[in-house]
């Protein structure tokens, strides 16, 4: 049997050009799109990989709220950097915002679609998983 479906939306150009939502739940687990560090209400982007990963999180983490859930559920993430030397301090974010939760992590360098884009995050979450920090 098939579990509910439901979408939720951040105001990116993107989800209406592409027809995709920023995330997905079905049932529990819920599926956040890549995710760059672009500030939906403003259009702004820090320059810095930090930043841009801090805004990623933020953008996230209220698809996670939307769908009843939270950065405390977060099971897996896959980050994408175009500069390995960005690991470090992306990495020190992520664990800033979501170490306390232990989650699987691939992290790979690869050209990103947005233009000035250093960090794109994606992650998967399961509602109630998790204990807030």
């Amino acid at each position: 049997m098939a579990g509910k479906r439901s979408h939720v939306f951040s105001g990116s150009v993107y989800e209406e050009m592409a027809g995709y939502a920023r995330a997905v739940a079905v049932d529990d687990r819920i599926f956040v799109s890549g995710t760059v560090g672009v500030d939906f209400a403003t259009g702004e982007m820090a320059e810095e990989a930090e930043g841009q990963a801090a805004t990623a999180l933020d953008t996230i983490e209220t698809a996670l709220i939307e769908a009843g859930s939270g950065l405390h559920d977060i099971v897996r993430v896959r980050v994408y950097l175009t500069d390995a030397d960005d690991v470090a301090a992306v990495a020190a974010v992520l664990k800033g915002r979501i170490g306390f939760a232990r989650p699987a992590n691939t992290t790979v360098c690869a050209p990103l679609v947005v233009p000035g884009a250093r960090v794109e995050i994606e992650v998967e979450a399961i509602r109630g998983s998790g204990t807030p920090a």
